[in-house]
Protein backbone atom coordinates (compact mmCIF):
# COMPACT_ATOMS: atom_id res chain seq x y z
CA UNK A 1 0.00 0.00 0.00
CA UNK A 2 2.84 2.14 1.12
CA UNK A 3 4.67 1.70 -2.50
CA UNK A 4 1.09 2.55 -4.35
CA UNK A 5 1.02 6.14 -2.97
CA UNK A 6 4.75 6.48 -2.59
CA UNK A 7 5.22 10.35 -3.36
CA UNK A 8 7.82 10.41 -6.09
CA UNK A 9 8.19 14.11 -6.55
CA UNK A 10 6.98 17.30 -8.63
CA UNK A 11 6.18 16.03 -12.57
CA UNK A 12 7.71 17.41 -15.58
CA UNK A 13 5.03 18.74 -18.08
CA UNK A 14 5.72 20.74 -21.79
CA UNK A 15 5.45 24.19 -20.32
CA UNK A 16 8.25 24.12 -17.71
CA UNK A 17 10.33 24.66 -20.30
CA UNK A 18 9.63 28.66 -19.61
CA UNK A 19 9.30 27.57 -15.44
CA UNK A 20 11.65 30.58 -14.50
CA UNK A 21 9.99 33.21 -16.76
CA UNK A 22 6.72 32.19 -15.66
CA UNK A 23 6.97 31.80 -12.16
CA UNK A 24 9.05 35.65 -12.17
CA UNK A 25 5.81 36.88 -14.57
CA UNK A 26 3.42 35.35 -12.27
CA UNK A 27 4.99 37.71 -9.16
CA UNK A 28 5.20 40.12 -11.40
CA UNK A 29 1.79 40.36 -11.85
CA UNK A 30 1.00 39.93 -8.58
CA UNK A 31 2.28 42.46 -7.51
CA UNK A 32 1.45 44.92 -10.54
CA UNK A 33 -2.24 44.08 -9.34
CA UNK A 34 -1.81 45.01 -6.09
CA UNK A 35 0.02 48.11 -6.83
CA UNK A 36 -2.71 49.40 -9.18
CA UNK A 37 -5.45 48.52 -6.67
CA UNK A 38 -3.68 50.40 -4.18
CA UNK A 39 -3.07 53.49 -6.65
CA UNK A 40 -6.77 53.47 -7.95
CA UNK A 41 -8.61 52.46 -5.18
CA UNK A 42 -10.07 55.98 -4.07
CA UNK A 43 -11.60 55.41 -7.97
CA UNK A 44 -12.20 51.90 -7.68
CA UNK A 45 -14.13 52.38 -4.38
CA UNK A 46 -16.35 54.88 -6.17
CA UNK A 47 -17.73 52.08 -8.62
CA UNK A 48 -20.56 50.27 -8.15
CA UNK A 49 -20.70 47.42 -10.02
CA UNK A 50 -24.76 46.90 -10.01
CA UNK A 51 -24.86 50.11 -11.88
CA UNK A 52 -21.40 50.42 -13.63
CA UNK A 53 -22.00 52.41 -16.91
CA UNK A 54 -19.44 52.97 -19.91
CA UNK A 55 -19.92 56.40 -19.46
CA UNK A 56 -19.77 56.83 -15.28
CA UNK A 57 -16.19 55.02 -15.85
CA UNK A 58 -15.08 56.79 -18.58
CA UNK A 59 -15.76 59.83 -16.52
CA UNK A 60 -13.82 59.00 -13.56
CA UNK A 61 -10.65 60.95 -13.13
CA UNK A 62 -8.09 58.05 -14.37
CA UNK A 63 -4.61 58.87 -15.39
CA UNK A 64 -1.35 56.89 -16.54
CA UNK A 65 0.52 58.38 -13.75
CA UNK A 66 -0.55 54.84 -11.44
CA UNK A 67 0.18 52.89 -14.41
CA UNK A 68 3.46 53.86 -14.78
CA UNK A 69 4.15 54.15 -11.18
CA UNK A 70 2.62 50.45 -10.38
CA UNK A 71 5.59 48.88 -13.17
CA UNK A 72 8.29 50.63 -11.46
CA UNK A 73 7.69 49.56 -8.25
CA UNK A 74 6.81 46.10 -9.04
CA UNK A 75 9.71 45.74 -11.25
CA UNK A 76 11.70 46.62 -8.62
CA UNK A 77 10.22 44.68 -5.80
CA UNK A 78 10.32 41.65 -8.43
CA UNK A 79 13.90 42.13 -8.73
CA UNK A 80 14.60 42.45 -5.60
CA UNK A 81 12.62 39.25 -4.43
CA UNK A 82 15.15 37.68 -7.16
CA UNK A 83 18.14 38.83 -5.65
CA UNK A 84 16.94 37.31 -2.05
CA UNK A 85 15.84 34.01 -3.91
CA UNK A 86 19.69 33.31 -5.32
CA UNK A 87 21.16 34.62 -2.08
CA UNK A 88 18.38 33.11 0.87
CA UNK A 89 17.03 30.10 -0.91
CA UNK A 90 19.09 29.15 -3.50
CA UNK A 91 17.92 25.59 -3.78
CA UNK A 92 14.30 26.56 -4.79
CA UNK A 93 15.90 28.47 -7.15
CA UNK A 94 17.92 25.99 -8.21
CA UNK A 95 14.50 23.24 -8.23
CA UNK A 96 13.29 25.87 -10.68
CA UNK A 97 16.36 25.28 -13.10
CA UNK A 98 16.70 22.14 -12.93
CA UNK A 99 12.53 20.85 -13.73
CA UNK A 100 12.98 23.79 -16.74
CA UNK A 101 16.05 21.91 -17.69
CA UNK A 102 14.32 18.52 -17.71
CA UNK A 103 11.23 19.58 -19.71
CA UNK A 104 14.06 20.59 -22.03
CA UNK A 105 15.82 17.96 -22.34
CA UNK A 106 13.01 15.93 -23.15
CA UNK A 107 11.42 18.08 -25.94
CA UNK A 108 14.92 19.22 -27.62
CA UNK A 109 15.20 15.38 -27.77
CA UNK A 110 11.79 14.84 -29.10
CA UNK A 111 11.14 11.74 -26.37
CA UNK A 112 7.64 12.77 -26.36
CA UNK A 113 4.92 11.66 -28.95
CA UNK A 114 2.74 14.00 -30.94
CA UNK A 115 -0.66 13.79 -32.98
CA UNK A 116 -1.85 16.10 -35.89
CA UNK A 117 -5.04 17.72 -35.63
CA UNK A 118 -6.96 19.48 -38.26
CA UNK A 119 -7.47 22.93 -37.65
CA UNK A 120 -11.33 24.37 -38.22
CA UNK A 121 -12.27 27.23 -40.80
CA UNK A 122 -14.19 30.05 -39.86
CA UNK A 123 -16.79 29.29 -42.21
CA UNK A 124 -17.95 25.74 -41.34
CA UNK A 125 -18.81 25.03 -44.87
CA UNK A 126 -15.65 25.43 -46.04
CA UNK A 127 -12.92 22.79 -45.66
CA UNK A 128 -9.28 23.80 -43.99
CA UNK A 129 -5.64 22.62 -44.53
CA UNK A 130 -4.27 24.31 -42.15
CA UNK A 131 -3.40 21.54 -39.47
CA UNK A 132 -1.11 21.69 -36.29
CA UNK A 133 0.91 19.25 -33.83
CA UNK A 134 -0.21 18.58 -30.62
CA UNK A 135 1.65 16.65 -27.99
CA UNK A 136 -0.48 13.42 -27.14
CA UNK A 137 2.06 11.74 -24.97
CA UNK A 138 4.36 13.49 -22.57
CA UNK A 139 6.86 10.52 -20.53
CA UNK A 140 6.19 10.82 -16.56
CA UNK A 141 9.08 12.37 -15.03
CA UNK A 142 9.40 13.42 -11.53
CA UNK A 143 11.36 15.43 -10.08
CA UNK A 144 12.37 15.73 -5.83
CA UNK A 145 14.88 16.84 -4.34
CA UNK A 146 15.37 15.50 -0.21
CA UNK A 147 18.39 15.74 1.88
CA UNK A 148 20.89 16.70 -0.52
CA UNK A 149 20.08 13.92 -2.67
CA UNK A 150 17.78 14.73 -6.64
CA UNK A 151 15.60 11.60 -7.08
CA UNK A 152 14.34 11.61 -10.99
CA UNK A 153 11.60 8.86 -11.79
CA UNK A 154 11.51 8.09 -14.87
CA UNK A 155 8.73 5.76 -16.37
CA UNK A 156 9.37 3.14 -18.86
CA UNK A 157 6.95 2.09 -21.33
CA UNK A 158 8.27 0.34 -24.15
CA UNK A 159 8.68 3.59 -25.99
CA UNK A 160 10.81 4.07 -29.21
CA UNK A 161 13.18 6.64 -27.19
CA UNK A 162 13.25 4.17 -24.11
CA UNK A 163 17.13 3.31 -24.25
CA UNK A 164 17.60 6.84 -24.21
CA UNK A 165 15.81 7.53 -20.90
CA UNK A 166 17.37 4.19 -19.31
CA UNK A 167 20.55 5.86 -19.68
CA UNK A 168 20.05 9.20 -18.70
CA UNK A 169 23.84 9.31 -16.21
CA UNK A 170 26.06 11.19 -17.98
CA UNK A 171 23.04 14.24 -19.52
CA UNK A 172 22.00 14.12 -15.00
CA UNK A 173 25.82 15.26 -14.40
CA UNK A 174 26.74 17.26 -16.32
CA UNK A 175 23.37 19.14 -16.96
CA UNK A 176 22.45 19.56 -13.58
CA UNK A 177 26.00 19.90 -11.72
CA UNK A 178 25.63 16.84 -9.51
CA UNK A 179 27.16 13.04 -9.14
CA UNK A 180 25.54 9.92 -9.63
CA UNK A 181 25.03 7.75 -6.80
CA UNK A 182 22.69 5.26 -7.05
CA UNK A 183 20.33 3.66 -10.17
CA UNK A 184 17.20 1.49 -9.65
CA UNK A 185 14.61 0.36 -11.81
CA UNK A 186 11.27 -0.99 -9.77
CA UNK A 187 7.88 -0.32 -10.64
CA UNK A 188 8.48 0.06 -14.40
CA UNK A 189 10.24 3.18 -12.95
CA UNK A 190 13.66 3.80 -13.22
CA UNK A 191 15.37 5.98 -10.36
CA UNK A 192 18.43 7.85 -10.88
CA UNK A 193 19.27 9.21 -7.29
CA UNK A 194 22.28 12.49 -7.21
CA UNK A 195 24.08 14.06 -5.14
CA UNK A 196 23.73 17.77 -4.87
CA UNK A 197 26.29 20.59 -4.02
CA UNK A 198 28.92 17.27 -3.08
CA UNK A 199 31.26 19.14 -1.30
CA UNK A 200 28.75 21.06 1.17
CA UNK A 201 28.21 16.81 2.77
CA UNK A 202 32.04 16.80 3.02
CA UNK A 203 32.40 16.18 6.90
CA UNK A 204 35.41 16.90 9.85
CA UNK A 205 37.61 14.17 11.04
CA UNK A 206 36.03 14.69 14.14
CA UNK A 207 32.72 13.60 12.86
CA UNK A 208 33.84 10.56 10.90
CA UNK A 209 32.24 7.44 12.91
CA UNK A 210 32.71 3.98 12.61
CA UNK A 211 30.43 1.45 14.73
CA UNK A 212 28.80 -1.70 13.31
CA UNK A 213 30.76 -2.72 10.55
CA UNK A 214 29.92 0.86 9.11
CA UNK A 215 32.01 3.89 8.69
CA UNK A 216 31.05 7.64 7.94
CA UNK A 217 32.81 9.03 5.37
CA UNK A 218 30.59 11.89 4.72
CA UNK A 219 27.21 13.05 4.91
CA UNK A 220 26.02 10.83 2.03
CA UNK A 221 28.57 7.91 2.28
CA UNK A 222 29.35 5.18 4.24
CA UNK A 223 31.79 2.33 4.12
CA UNK A 224 29.88 -1.05 5.30
CA UNK A 225 33.05 -3.16 5.08
CA UNK A 226 31.03 -6.08 7.09
CA UNK A 227 29.29 -6.24 3.54
CA UNK A 228 31.43 -4.52 0.27
CA UNK A 229 34.75 -5.19 2.53
CA UNK A 230 38.19 -4.26 1.36
CA UNK A 231 39.04 -0.63 0.17
CA UNK A 232 41.06 0.16 -2.71
CA UNK A 233 42.76 4.05 -3.13
CA UNK A 234 44.77 5.01 -5.82
CA UNK A 235 46.31 8.92 -6.38
CA UNK A 236 49.39 10.64 -6.83
CA UNK A 237 51.57 12.81 -4.35
CA UNK A 238 49.71 15.70 -3.19
CA UNK A 239 46.07 14.71 -3.54
CA UNK A 240 45.21 14.02 0.53
CA UNK A 241 45.97 10.00 0.06
CA UNK A 242 47.88 10.01 3.67
CA UNK A 243 46.01 12.19 5.53
CA UNK A 244 42.66 9.79 3.92
CA UNK A 245 45.02 6.65 5.41
CA UNK A 246 45.26 8.10 9.04
CA UNK A 247 41.58 9.50 9.11
CA UNK A 248 41.00 5.77 8.68
CA UNK A 249 43.37 4.25 11.28
CA UNK A 250 42.48 6.77 13.43
CA UNK A 251 38.90 6.06 13.12
CA UNK A 252 39.48 2.23 13.23
CA UNK A 253 41.41 2.42 16.37
CA UNK A 254 37.91 3.66 18.47
CA UNK A 255 36.40 0.42 17.46
CA UNK A 256 37.58 -3.02 18.67
CA UNK A 257 39.56 -3.22 15.51
CA UNK A 258 42.72 -4.45 15.28
CA UNK A 259 45.53 -3.30 12.83
CA UNK A 260 48.50 -4.19 11.38
CA UNK A 261 50.19 -1.15 9.11
CA UNK A 262 52.91 -1.89 6.42
CA UNK A 263 54.54 1.36 4.73
CA UNK A 264 57.33 -0.14 2.38
CA UNK A 265 58.58 3.44 1.75
CA UNK A 266 59.17 4.22 5.50
CA UNK A 267 57.52 7.55 5.12
CA UNK A 268 53.85 8.85 7.23
CA UNK A 269 52.85 5.12 8.03
CA UNK A 270 56.17 4.46 9.51
CA UNK A 271 55.95 7.10 12.03
CA UNK A 272 53.44 5.44 13.82
CA UNK A 273 55.65 2.50 14.82
CA UNK A 274 56.64 5.29 17.73
CA UNK A 275 52.42 4.83 19.13
CA UNK A 276 51.38 1.80 17.59
CA UNK A 277 52.82 -2.11 18.02
CA UNK A 278 52.05 -3.71 14.72
CA UNK A 279 53.83 -1.00 12.43
CA UNK A 280 56.70 -2.65 9.86
CA UNK A 281 58.47 -0.51 7.24
CA UNK A 282 61.44 -3.38 6.66
CA UNK A 283 60.95 -6.34 4.30
CA UNK A 284 61.11 -9.33 6.29
CA UNK A 285 59.23 -7.55 8.76
CA UNK A 286 56.40 -7.07 6.34
CA UNK A 287 56.82 -10.80 4.75
CA UNK A 288 56.48 -11.61 8.45
CA UNK A 289 53.10 -9.66 9.03
CA UNK A 290 51.69 -10.31 6.28
CA UNK A 291 52.25 -14.20 6.88
CA UNK A 292 50.66 -13.87 10.51
CA UNK A 293 47.56 -11.88 9.09
CA UNK A 294 47.10 -14.60 6.46
CA UNK A 295 47.66 -17.26 9.47
CA UNK A 296 45.39 -16.07 11.57
CA UNK A 297 42.51 -15.30 8.86
CA UNK A 298 42.78 -19.49 8.38
CA UNK A 299 42.65 -19.97 12.26
CA UNK A 300 39.86 -18.02 12.81
CA UNK A 301 37.46 -19.72 9.98
CA UNK A 302 38.36 -22.88 11.61
CA UNK A 303 37.92 -21.79 14.85
CA UNK A 304 34.47 -19.93 14.04
CA UNK A 305 33.10 -23.24 13.37
CA UNK A 306 33.45 -24.51 16.81
CA UNK A 307 32.12 -21.62 18.75
CA UNK A 308 29.44 -21.61 21.14
CA UNK A 309 26.48 -19.79 18.97
CA UNK A 310 28.22 -20.66 15.45
CA UNK A 311 25.39 -20.13 12.71
CA UNK A 312 25.54 -20.60 9.02
CA UNK A 313 25.88 -17.56 7.09
CA UNK A 314 26.62 -15.03 10.25
CA UNK A 315 29.91 -13.43 10.28
CA UNK A 316 32.76 -12.48 12.99
CA UNK A 317 30.50 -9.58 14.61
CA UNK A 318 27.47 -12.13 15.08
CA UNK A 319 30.19 -13.98 17.26
CA UNK A 320 31.61 -11.04 18.96
CA UNK A 321 34.86 -11.52 17.84
CA UNK A 322 37.05 -7.97 16.60
CA UNK A 323 37.43 -7.25 12.98
CA UNK A 324 41.32 -6.86 11.72
CA UNK A 325 42.91 -4.65 9.00
CA UNK A 326 45.67 -4.96 7.07
CA UNK A 327 46.93 -1.58 5.95
CA UNK A 328 49.36 -0.81 3.15
CA UNK A 329 50.82 1.99 1.50
CA UNK A 330 52.25 2.12 -1.67
CA UNK A 331 51.48 -1.47 -2.57
CA UNK A 332 53.06 -1.29 -5.40
CA UNK A 333 56.61 -0.23 -3.80
CA UNK A 334 55.89 -3.23 -1.17
CA UNK A 335 55.64 -5.76 -4.39
CA UNK A 336 58.40 -4.23 -5.82
CA UNK A 337 60.13 -4.83 -3.06
CA UNK A 338 59.75 -8.23 -2.91
CA UNK A 339 60.68 -9.44 -6.36
CA UNK A 340 60.42 -13.18 -7.17
CA UNK A 341 58.63 -13.55 -3.76
CA UNK A 342 55.46 -11.50 -4.53
CA UNK A 343 53.95 -14.17 -6.04
CA UNK A 344 53.48 -16.14 -2.87
CA UNK A 345 52.37 -12.77 -1.54
CA UNK A 346 49.75 -12.20 -3.89
CA UNK A 347 48.49 -15.62 -3.19
CA UNK A 348 47.94 -14.74 0.27
CA UNK A 349 46.45 -11.68 -0.70
CA UNK A 350 43.73 -13.26 -3.05
CA UNK A 351 42.86 -15.52 -0.21
CA UNK A 352 42.27 -12.64 1.87
CA UNK A 353 40.13 -10.52 -0.33
CA UNK A 354 38.19 -13.77 -1.18
CA UNK A 355 37.67 -15.33 2.42
CA UNK A 356 38.37 -12.76 4.74
CA UNK A 357 35.15 -11.03 4.76
CA UNK A 358 33.06 -13.77 6.54
CA UNK A 359 35.71 -13.86 9.11
CA UNK A 360 36.36 -10.20 9.52
CA UNK A 361 39.98 -9.98 8.01
CA UNK A 362 39.88 -6.51 5.21
CA UNK A 363 42.67 -5.37 3.26
CA UNK A 364 43.02 -1.09 2.77
CA UNK A 365 45.69 -0.97 0.11
CA UNK A 366 47.09 1.73 -1.40
CA UNK A 367 48.98 2.92 -4.73
CA UNK A 368 49.43 5.25 -7.06
CA UNK A 369 48.14 3.62 -9.76
CA UNK A 370 46.30 -0.10 -9.55
CA UNK A 371 48.37 -2.17 -12.03
CA UNK A 372 47.13 -4.83 -12.84
CA UNK A 373 50.44 -6.70 -12.58
CA UNK A 374 50.25 -6.53 -8.32
CA UNK A 375 46.64 -6.72 -8.81
CA UNK A 376 45.40 -9.78 -11.21
CA UNK A 377 43.36 -12.73 -11.08
CA UNK A 378 40.36 -11.08 -9.88
CA UNK A 379 41.90 -9.26 -6.62
CA UNK A 380 41.37 -5.93 -8.11
CA UNK A 381 37.52 -6.74 -8.22
CA UNK A 382 37.15 -7.89 -4.84
CA UNK A 383 37.79 -4.58 -3.63
CA UNK A 384 34.43 -3.46 -3.13
CA UNK A 385 35.09 -0.16 -2.10
CA UNK A 386 37.06 2.13 -4.21
CA UNK A 387 38.70 5.44 -3.72
CA UNK A 388 40.63 7.75 -6.43
CA UNK A 389 41.87 10.65 -5.21
CA UNK A 390 43.30 13.59 -6.36
CA UNK A 391 44.72 13.74 -10.53
CA UNK A 392 44.83 10.64 -12.58
CA UNK A 393 44.99 10.05 -15.76
CA UNK A 394 42.12 8.36 -17.60
CA UNK A 395 44.49 5.06 -18.12
CA UNK A 396 44.36 5.00 -13.81
CA UNK A 397 40.41 5.97 -13.92
CA UNK A 398 40.27 2.69 -15.92
CA UNK A 399 42.89 0.44 -14.06
CA UNK A 400 40.40 1.89 -10.58
CA UNK A 401 36.77 1.66 -12.24
CA UNK A 402 37.21 -0.21 -14.91
CA UNK A 403 35.53 0.43 -18.42
CA UNK A 404 33.24 3.93 -18.21
CA UNK A 405 31.69 6.49 -19.65
CA UNK A 406 32.10 8.30 -16.98
CA UNK A 407 33.35 12.27 -17.56
CA UNK A 408 36.21 12.82 -14.84
CA UNK A 409 36.34 16.37 -13.69
CA UNK A 410 39.60 18.09 -12.17
CA UNK A 411 39.24 20.65 -9.23
CA UNK A 412 42.33 22.03 -7.31
CA UNK A 413 40.71 20.88 -4.15
CA UNK A 414 43.02 18.38 -1.32
CA UNK A 415 40.95 15.00 -0.71
CA UNK A 416 38.86 15.39 -3.74
CA UNK A 417 38.12 12.78 -5.88
CA UNK A 418 35.81 9.71 -7.47
CA UNK A 419 34.38 7.11 -5.47
CA UNK A 420 32.65 3.46 -6.04
CA UNK A 421 31.00 2.38 -2.93
CA UNK A 422 30.40 -0.97 -4.35
CA UNK A 423 27.32 -0.60 -6.82
CA UNK A 424 29.15 0.39 -10.07
CA UNK A 425 27.90 4.00 -9.63
CA UNK A 426 30.91 6.42 -9.63
CA UNK A 427 30.49 9.69 -8.00
CA UNK A 428 32.68 12.29 -6.64
CA UNK A 429 34.07 12.16 -2.92
CA UNK A 430 36.03 14.57 -0.46
CA UNK A 431 37.24 13.03 2.18
CA UNK A 432 37.20 14.45 5.77
CA UNK A 433 38.50 17.34 6.64
CA UNK A 434 41.61 17.54 8.56
CA UNK A 435 42.75 21.05 10.49
CA UNK A 436 46.10 22.37 9.23
CA UNK A 437 47.69 21.93 12.47
CA UNK A 438 46.04 18.39 13.19
CA UNK A 439 48.51 16.25 15.41
CA UNK A 440 48.06 12.34 13.93
CA UNK A 441 50.55 10.83 16.43
CA UNK A 442 48.99 12.27 19.02
CA UNK A 443 45.17 12.14 18.45
CA UNK A 444 46.01 7.84 17.28
CA UNK A 445 47.99 7.07 20.52
CA UNK A 446 45.38 8.83 22.67
CA UNK A 447 42.61 6.37 20.10
CA UNK A 448 44.38 3.70 21.20
CA UNK A 449 45.88 3.78 24.67
CA UNK A 450 41.65 4.80 25.34
CA UNK A 451 41.07 1.49 23.41
CA UNK A 452 43.49 -0.72 24.96
CA UNK A 453 42.77 0.99 28.98
CA UNK A 454 38.77 -0.23 28.01
CA UNK A 455 39.74 -4.03 27.08
CA UNK A 456 41.84 -4.79 30.39
CA UNK A 457 39.29 -2.95 32.73
CA UNK A 458 36.59 -4.77 30.68
CA UNK A 459 36.37 -8.13 32.37
CA UNK A 460 36.67 -11.63 30.78
CA UNK A 461 33.52 -13.35 29.30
Amino acid sequence: MNRIFKYRGIRIYPHHKYLLFHYLLSVFLSFFLLNVVTFYWNILNKINLKNVSWPFIKSLSWSWYGLILSTIVSIIITATLVIILRVRFDNFYQQLRHRQKLARMILENNWYETSTQQSESYFKDLSSRKSKEKISYFPRVYYLLKDGLIHIQVEIVMSSYQDQLLHLEKKWEAGLFCEMVDKVLHNSFVEYTLLYDTIANRIRIEDVTCDHGEMRLMKTVTWKYDSLPHMLIAGGTGGGKTYFILTLIESLLKTNAQLTILDPKNADLADLEAVLPDVHFQKEDMIAALNDFYNAMMARNEAMKKMDGYKTGENYAYLGLPAHFLIFDEYVAFMDMLGRESITAMSKLKQIVMLGRQSGFFLILACQRPDAKYLGDGIRDQFMFRVALGRMSDLGYTMMFGETNKDFFQKPIKGRGYIDTGGSVISEFYTPMVPRKYDFLTKIEAAYLSMHTEKQSTPDN
